[in-house]
C-alpha cells in the first residue's frame, strides 16, 4: 500500500524530524524505550508483573514494544472491539479491565479465545457471570474472570469482602469460566496532586484488598491475579506486597497532568520522561503578543488541562478552538512556520484522535523518522 505524505500520513521513514507534517503525534523513541526499561527494572525488583494499559495508546506496535522491550506480561484494554484489534495484531494476553454487558459484545468477547488469545474480563454482578458462562459454553471456550471491587472510585465494582467472595464462588461454579482473581484499580487517585492525599486514598484501597484476600484465603479461594495500580500510584500498591499485576499505562509516554503530581518530597512524583509530543506549527503572529498554531481541540484533549510547550519557558499555550491553539508570546519571539512540540495534557484521549504515531530516533530537533505506527484500535469504543 502506498501512502502520500501530507495526505495519508504525516511523515515518511528517513525524513528529518523537522519535516513532519503537523499536527501529528510524535514519539521520541529513545525516551520511550528508556521509560519502558525503567519500569521493567522496577517491577522486576518488586517481583510483580506488568500488564500495560493499551487504552492509553491503542497501538499494537506500542504494545509489542512494552512486551518485548519492557517485559510486560500482556495488556489491558477497556472494550471488546479494542481487545479484538489487539488480538488480530498478535497480542495474546489481554485483560478487558471493564464490564461487558451488551449481548452482541459478550458474544464478540467469547470469540476472541478462538484467535489464540488469553482473554480475561471483569465482573461486578452475578447476572453478568451467567451471561459470560452461556457465551463461553456456546463457543466452546474458556474465559477468565476477575471480580472487580470498588476500592474508592465509586464507578464500578462490588463492595470488598463478602460480596466479592460471593461472586468468586459463583464464577468457580460456572461452566466455561475460570476465576482468576480480583480487580482493584483506583483510577481517580492517579491524578491527585498532593502525595499525602493520594497515599491516603490508596491506603484505604489496600486495606480493602487485604481484607478481601484474607477472606478468600479462609475460604480456600486461590487468587492468582490481584490487579490494579496506575502510573500515579503504583509504588504504593507495589509496597503493599498484595498486588501481583500493575496496570500502568501513561508511564510509557507521560503527559502534562502526570508531571504535576507530587511525590513524598514535594517534587514531581515521576522519573519517567516525556516521550509523546504533538508537533505543531505556528500559523499566524498577526496579533501582538500572541500567536496561533495548528493544534487545537481536534488534535488533543484538554480534559486534564492545557498542553505544555516542550523545552520553552518564553511562550505558553493558553487556549484552543477547533483547529487553532493560542499561544502567549509577550516578547514576540515566534514567527509563522516555527515548529513547537507540545506535551499533551492527557495522552489517552489525545492518542485516540490520531491515525498515526511518528517515531523519531535521535532527538526531536536533529532526529530522523524511524517508523510510522498506526493507532490500531482508534475509535474502538464498543
Amino acid at each position: 500500500m502506498t501512502f502520500e505524505v501530507g495526505y495519508d500520513v504525516p511523515a515518511a521513514v528517513g525524513m528529518a524530524a523537522g519535516q513532519i507534517i503537523s499536527p501529528a503525534l510524535v514519539i521520541d523513541l529513545d525516551a520511550f524505550e528508556r521509560n519502558l526499561i525503567s519500569m521493567q527494572r522496577q517491577v522486576q525488583q518488586a517481583g510483580v508483573r506488568l500488564r500495560t494499559h493499551g487504552k492509553m495508546h491503542k497501538s499494537a506496535d506500542v504494545a509489542r514494544a512494552q512486551i518485548e522491550i519492557g517485559g510486560a506480561c500482556g495488556i489491558c484494554c477497556q472494550k471488546p472491539s479494542e481487545a479484538e484489534a489487539f488480538a488480530r495484531a498478535g497480542i495474546k494476553d489481554i485483560l478487558i479491565s471493564n464490564q461487558v454487558r451488551q449481548p452482541a459484545m459478550i458474544d464478540r468477547l467469547a470469540r476472541l479465545p478462538k484467535m489464540g488469545a488469553r482473554i480475561i474480563v471483569c465482573v461486578d454482578d452475578a447476572a453478568n457471570i451467567a451471561e459470560l458462562s452461556d457465551a463461553a459454553v456456546r463457543h466452546g471456550v474458556e474465559i477468565e474472570v476477575l471480580v472487580e471491587i470498588d476500592c474508592g472510585m465509586g464507578r464500578c465494582g462490588v463492595p470488598h469482602g463478602a460480596p466479592a467472595a460471593n461472586l468468586a464462588q459463583q464464577i468457580l461454579a460456572a461452566a466455561g469460566l475460570r476465576f482468576s482473581g480480583i480487580q482493584a484499580y483506583h483510577g481517580s487517585a492517579q491524578h491527585i496532586r498532593s502525595y499525602a492525599e493520594r497515599k491516603a486514598k490508596i491506603d484505604i484501597a489496600i486495606e480493602m484488598v487485604r481484607e478481601t484476600l484474607g477472606l478468600f484465603d479462609s475460604m480456600g479461594i486461590q487468587c492468582p491475579i490481584v490487579g490494579g495500580a496506575g502510573t500515579g500510584t503504583y509504588p504504593l500498591e507495589t509496597a503493599s506486597g498484595l498486588y501481583t499485576e500493575l496496570q500502568c499505562g501513561s508511564y510509557a509516554f507521560m503527559d502534562a497532568d502526570y508531571g504535576r503530581i507530587e511525590g513524598a518530597n514535594g517534587h514531581p512524583v515521576t522519573t519517567f520522561e516525556n516521550a509523546l509530543f504533538l508537533a505543531s506549527t505556528v500559523m499566524s503572529t498577526a496579533i501582538p503578543g500572541r500567536a496561533a498554531c495548528d493544534a487545537g481541540l481536534k488534535s488533543q484533549s484538554l480534559d486534564s488541562g492545557l498542553p505544555l510547550v516542550f523545552g520553552r519557558d518564553d511562550v505558553e499555550y493558553i487556549g484552543a478552538s477547533d483547529e487553532h491553539g493560542v499561544l502567549s508570546d509577550p516578547a514576540g519571539v515566534l514567527k509563522a512556520g516555527d515548529r513547537l512540540m507540545l506535551v499533551p495534557g492527557h495522552c489517552d484521549p489525545t492518542c485516540n484522535l490520531h491515525d498515526w504515531y511518528v517515531g523519531v530516533r535521535g532527538g526531536l530537533d536533529d532526529g530522523v523518522v524511524e517508523c510510522l505506527w498506526p493507532v490500531t484500535a482508534r475509535g474502538k469504543s464498543f
